[in-house]
């Protein structure tokens, strides 16, 4: 299970580069646009879907390797118990509200599909392509909080600290 779970958070940071890059091509693809007149149309509405299913899809791998911001300060002063109970209610609450985030957005995608709801722009994309993408990385997100609660329950839970943080004065 655990190999399952690591694969998938890899596999969102993956499709997370994968968006970064799309974010890259549309915004060159927008500049080759003006330069030379191409006609190409949407190419900056298409770096926001790629942008924003990059900003979805890399939540869930950022979290497993620490990286997200953490108040530390009130952390290391805490004795263990108050620290693991601290943990324990953050943790709980995080997957309440992670879990919430992927109900919505799992409901706005099927709803856009439902009313056949499309972009404002000239190519009149469907809303639910784009919006896919938020809600795997959302539904990832909380599966990544879940398994940290569980860890945290079983006292497997290793604190990973950012590099970052490593280095302040």
């Amino acid at each position: 299970m655990r190999r399952t779970l690591d694969w998938l958070y890899d596999a969102a940071g993956f499709a997370a580069a994968f968006f970064m890059i799309g974010t890259f091509v549309m915004v060159m693809a927008g500049i080759a646009d003006r330069v030379f007149a191409l006609s190409l149309r949407g190419t900056d509405m298409y770096a926001g879907y790629c942008m924003a299913a990059a900003g979805f899809l890399a939540l869930a791998h950022t979290l497993k390797r620490g990286e997200h911001i953490r108040v530390m300060l009130v952390l290391q002063t805490l004795p263990p118990r108050q620290r693991h109970l601290l943990e324990l209610g953050s943790l709980f609450a995080a997957s309440a509200l992670a879990g919430a985030l992927a109900w919505y957005s799992v409901r706005l995608a099927y709803q856009s599909w439902d009313f056949n709801d499309v972009s404002t722009g000239s190519d009149a994309m469907p809303l639910w392509i784009p919006q896919l993408a938020m809600a795997a990385g959302s539904i990832v997100f909380f599966i990544a909080f879940v398994d940290e609660l569980v860890l945290e329950l079983q006292g497997k839970r290793a604190q990973k600290a950012a590099e970052e943080a490593l280095h302040n004065e």
